[in-house]
């Protein structure tokens, strides 16, 4: 029975698909891979932001909902520290750790006496995310920051078949994201640290049991989580800009991939950002007034038929 139904989801969502599919390529064919690209590119700035959330939030289930002000900490420093120097490398770097330092205070001030306590984590980042947007707002002020492009990737690619032209840097988004994906994954699944932050979540008392110092582990698991949303910050700034409110955007689409792809997956991650970007840019294309249900329909139907998320597993 359980086969038939299976059978029964995967035909009522490949037909509309398909035909959509169809109808795209022969109504205007250009649209439909520009929106495409856009779509993947979209994706890929929002699995980088993401993929330290799978860190912190998917894998140590530590609930972080100050993510999103950490993006746009690390978006605020690594413009100014990119306009100051011109050099984009430097305000990359400057993003990270910004955002990775603010994000080891958290942890070992507030997260280390709260494991496990989700709705004490829950209110308390709430309270920190809300602090942190005031004061950056307070120190900079609500007018929109954008980065410039380095000049290696400014100005459009041409002579790109059907598409014609199309921005060099977003288009080298796509292997920076599978670059920094491909990176997490063999960190994570084949490094000794990696194996002992997975261990450490499983069993924690093991884990110290054995002589690991499991406070300094999960401290550097999660400073790399926030340093993630802080370089994923910088990233942004040079295509969506920096201005108050970005941070919110980017944590409700943080928390929809981690929950839509699976907690803790990479990949799972990158299954559920390249759904939600792709999306979003089809709606807001083709159906622009409708185009946050498109969002929330995937959301509902993945909780309903997929709990864990697509790529999830049981604890």
């Amino acid at each position: 029975m359980s086969r038939i139904w299976k059978a029964f989801w995967i035909l009522a969502l490949a037909l509309p698909l398909s035909v959509f599919l169809v109808w795209g390529i022969w109504h205007n064919a250009k649209l439909f891979f520009i929106t495409l690209l856009n779509g993947l590119t979209l994706a890929s700035l929002y699995f980088i932001v993401a993929s330290g959330f799978t860190l912190v939030f998917g894998l140590m289930r530590n609930v972080n909902l100050a993510h999103g002000s950490l993006y746009l900490l690390g978006g605020y420093v690594g413009y100014f520290v990119g306009a100051k120097t011109g050099y984009f490398v430097l305000a990359l770097a400057a993003g990270f750790v910004a955002a990775a330092f603010v994000g080891l205070l958290m942890q070992v001030a507030i997260f280390r006496f709260m494991q496990g306590q989700d709705l004490r984590q829950t209110m308390v980042t709430i309270g920190l995310s809300i602090v942190i947007a005031d004061l950056l707002l307070w120190a900079i002020g609500a007018q929109v920051h954008q980065l410039s492009a380095p000049d290696g990737l400014a100005g459009p690619l041409r002579d790109i078949p059907l598409i014609t032209a199309y921005s060099k840097y977003r288009m080298a988004l796509l292997p920076v994201g599978i670059a920094i994906g491909v990176l997490l994954w063999l960190f994570l699944n084949r490094t000794r640290v990696g194996m002992m932050i997975r261990a450490g979540v499983d069993d924690r008392a093991m884990l110290a049991a054995t002589g690991i110092n499991v406070n300094l582990v999960f401290a550097a698991t999660f400073a790399i989580g926030a340093g993630l949303a802080g370089l994923g910050g910088v990233i942004g700034a040079v295509e969506l800009s920096m201005v108050p409110g970005e941070d919110v955007r980017l944590l409700l689409a943080s928390l929809i991939v981690v929950i839509v792809g699976g907690m803790g997956s990479v990949v799972g991650a990158a299954v559920g950002a390249t759904i939600l970007g792709v999306a979003e840019t089809y709606g807001l294309a083709y159906a622009p007034t409708y185009s946050v249900v498109f969002t929330f329909v995937i959301l509902v139907l993945v909780l309903a038929f997929r709990p864990r998320g697509i790529l999830g597993q049981a604890a």
